[in-house]
C-alpha cells in the first residue's frame, strides 16, 4: 500500500496523519496535497456532509477561540454549521429542513435538558443519542456534551467532549 493510498484510507477512518516539525517543509507539503486532492476525487460531487446544529450559550473569549478548532477538526465548511440558542424557537423551521441531514450537538446540561426534555442530569445524557423535543424534529438526533467554558476549566474533558463529536460524526453518518 502506498502513501497516499494509506493516507486516503485514513482520513476515511477520521484518524489524521502526524507528521514531524523537524521534517522540511518541502517533503511534507507534496504529500499532503495528494491525498486530500484524491479524498476529493473518490466523494462524489456535490456531496453534502450534513448540517450541523450546535446549541448553546454564545462562545466568547477562549470559548469561540475552542469552538472554532472543533469546526475546524471536524472539517465542517461555513455553510455546514450553525449555531443556535437552546431558547430560539425551532417552530416553523422545519421546511427548511427537507431532505437535508441534521445533527444537533448541545453544549453543557441545560442546553441538552431543554432540548430534548430529559430531566436528567449531564453525565446521563452524554453518550446517548437523544431527540429533540419539539413537534417535527423528534426525528433529528441531539448528542449531549460539556459547556465550552467548563472545558476551559478542565481541559481532560477535551478527551471526552472528542467522544461526543465522533458519536454525533457516526450518527450523521448513519443516517
Amino acid at each position: 500500500m502506498n502513501t497516499s493510498t494509506r493516507s486516503i484510507f485514513l482520513k476515511e477512518m477520521g484518524i489524521t496523519e502526524w507528521t514531524s516539525r523537524d521534517a522540511p517543509q518541502s517533503d511534507i507539503q507534496p504529500e499532503l496535497a495528494s491525498p486530500v486532492a484524491q479524498a476529493d476525487e473518490l466523494s462524489p460531487p456535490g456531496q453534502h456532509k450534513g448540517m450541523w446544529w450546535f446549541f448553546g450559550s454564545p462562545p466568547q473569549g477562549d470559548a469561540q477561540t475552542l469552538f472554532h478548532n472543533i469546526v475546524r477538526a471536524l472539517g465542517l465548511d461555513q455553510n455546514e454549521w450553525v449555531w443556535k440558542k437552546p431558547a430560539e424557537s425551532l417552530v416553523g423551521k422545519e421546511a427548511q429542513l427537507g431532505s437535508l441531514l441534521v445533527i444537533a450537538f448541545a453544549f453543557g446540561g441545560p442546553a441538552a435538558q431543554k432540548l430534548s426534555g430529559e430531566r436528567d442530569p449531564l453525565p446521563q445524557l452524554r453518550e446517548t443519542v437523544l431527540g429533540i423535543a419539539a413537534d417535527g424534529y423528534e426525528e433529528v438526533p441531539l448528542i449531549a456534551s460539556f459547556e465550552l467554558n467548563q472545558l476551559l476549566a478542565r481541559p481532560k474533558d477535551k478527551a471526552l467532549l472528542w467522544q461526543d463529536l465522533i458519536l454525533a460524526r457516526s450518527v450523521l453518518h448513519s443516517l
